[in-house]
């Protein structure tokens, strides 16, 4: 048996223990997390040091982005506080395991419930970042799920030092009276490619495939499993400026969208500008752009009124404008650069959005209720906004806690996914001697009542460990 087999196994029987685990039990573990963690800080930090300096110098040899190696960093600032932050978060939010979603009376003595459970096993595949280590555990731990984890080699150090902290943690937590002990390979890493590649085709233990990171580990992993994938190729994320745009609404959106995290998901690739406003208000952004460092792809309109509002007059900011290409719109970017188009209609902005875009999140900037209901209807993305910049669309700002990861597929999970994207439901039917044969037209048969139960504590307490 190879060692990925072993770990999927593994995996999967941690999982099965897990569907007995309570409430209390996830908590006592992520606060045993919570504290391992913090009292490992400095080795983590040293970690985290050494595997910065070794990409530094792949950034400088031209063999690792610039975007990537800003996504290492778990010790500036408050970066670390946060880390530490988002356990106590998912600690403190609901158990979603257990609750009841649908319950209803087939027949007397028969009754139907639908309760929300772990999805199972997940494997879950990042670069950089790798507070996603943590991230991660700790949703899949609140949420039932064994979780395999699989972090890039850039991140190779600190995402070993964490996973070793919180397998430490949760083979340290004590274990409840009368209650199964928490399985200590519920959360496991892998570090080898060949590994994932052996993972990849084990749909009989893997039940989820989560990636966050580049778009070609997406698509690889898209095109490369037969396991549900979760997750988003692209984040081409647009504004649009409406020809009611509020000028001072427009600069400061526009200028969060594209600066506050250049290389995140949910950063502004696009901006398009409804043809009225070309020559007013979106001259005020782009000189707010260029002022920040913006690099600016600009169409023939937009590039005419930035050089007849006299912005290339100086030279620095010359040097940042550019004449737009086909191949800068459903470009990501990830970087201070943003491609830039007028349009002549909010429909024409919303065909370019749903023709180029990736379906993450695209606003609107607009005084005009109307049109911006329109837009939000029309976009076909995982979230649209109307006034707000596009660096909302993350788990954590949707109180989510943490997040798994941001998904733009049509199945159970959709924009930030927290909690709920680690869940699924099953459905409990009690009866009472019952066939199905004892339904239908005709003497002695039964008819179906279909009649709804209210949820009450009753009905909950029955799922509820």
């Amino acid at each position: 048996m190879s060692s990925a087999e072993q770990v999927a196994r593994a995996a999967r029987e941690a999982s099965n223990l897990l569907q007995t685990i309570s409430s209390g039990q996830k908590s006592a573990v992520l606060r045993r997390i919570r504290q391992v963690l913090e009292e490992r800080r400095s080795e983590i930090v040293l970690a985290n040091q050494q595997d910065k300096e070794a990409a530094q110098r792949e950034v400088e040899a031209g063999r690792l982005s610039s975007s990537l190696f800003k996504r290492l960093d778990i010790e500036t600032g408050e970066k670390y506080a946060t880390l530490l932050q988002g356990v106590d978060d998912v600690d403190s939010i609901s158990d979603p395991i257990g609750q009841v979603t649908l319950a209803r009376k087939l027949d007397n003595d028969l009754d139907l419930y639908r309760v929300v459970c772990p999805v199972g096993v997940c494997l879950v595949i990042f670069e950089a970042r790798p507070e996603v280590v943590v991230n991660i555990a700790c949703l899949a731990i609140k949420s039932g799920n064994a979780a395999i984890l699989k972090g890039g080699k850039e991140a190779a150090r600190t995402n070993q030092a964490l996973a070793d902290a919180i397998q430490h943690a949760i083979a340290t937590t004590p274990a409840v009276e009368g209650q199964t002990k928490f399985p200590e390979r519920s959360i496991q890493v892998v570090s080898t490619r060949d590994e994932i590649s052996t993972l990849l085709d084990m749909d009989r233990y893997v039940d989820l495939v989560i990636p966050r990171g580049s778009n070609a580990l997406v698509r690889h992993i898209q095109n490369n499993t037969r396991i549900p994938v979760l997750g988003h190729a692209d984040g081409i994320c647009s504004t649009y400026l409406d020809e009611s745009a509020d000028t001072q609404k427009a600069v400061h959106i526009v200028v969060d969208a594209k600066t506050n995290y250049p290389a995140a998901c949910n950063a502004t690739e696009a901006l398009l500008v409804h043809s009225s406003v070309v020559n007013t208000v979106f001259v005020e952004v782009a000189r707010a752009l260029l002022a920040a460092g913006v690099r600016l792809h600009a169409d023939d309109r937009s590039l005419a009124a930035i050089e007849q509002a006299g912005l290339l007059a100086d030279a620095g900011a010359a040097a940042l404008v550019s004449r737009a290409t086909d191949a800068d719109f459903g470009h990501e970017y990830t970087d201070l650069d943003i491609a830039i188009r007028v349009v002549d209609s909010v429909d024409e902005a919303i065909d370019h959005i749903n023709t180029h875009g990736s379906k993450h999140t695209d606003a609107i900037v607009t005084e005009e209720r109307k049109n911006a209901e329109w837009f939000m209807r029309r976009v076909d993305a995982a979230g649209v906004y109307w006034n707000a910049s596009t660096r909302f669309a993350d788990g954590f700002r949707y109180g989510f806690g943490a997040e798994i990861g941001v998904s733009t597929n049509k199945t159970h999970a959709r924009g930030p996914a927290g909690l709920e994207g680690l869940t699924i439901y099953k459905y409990y039917l009690f009866g009472n001697g019952q066939g199905a044969g004892d339904f239908g037209v005709g003497q002695g048969k039964h008819q179906f009542l279909h009649e709804d139960i209210p949820i009450d504590n009753s009905v909950r307490d029955k799922f509820v460990l």
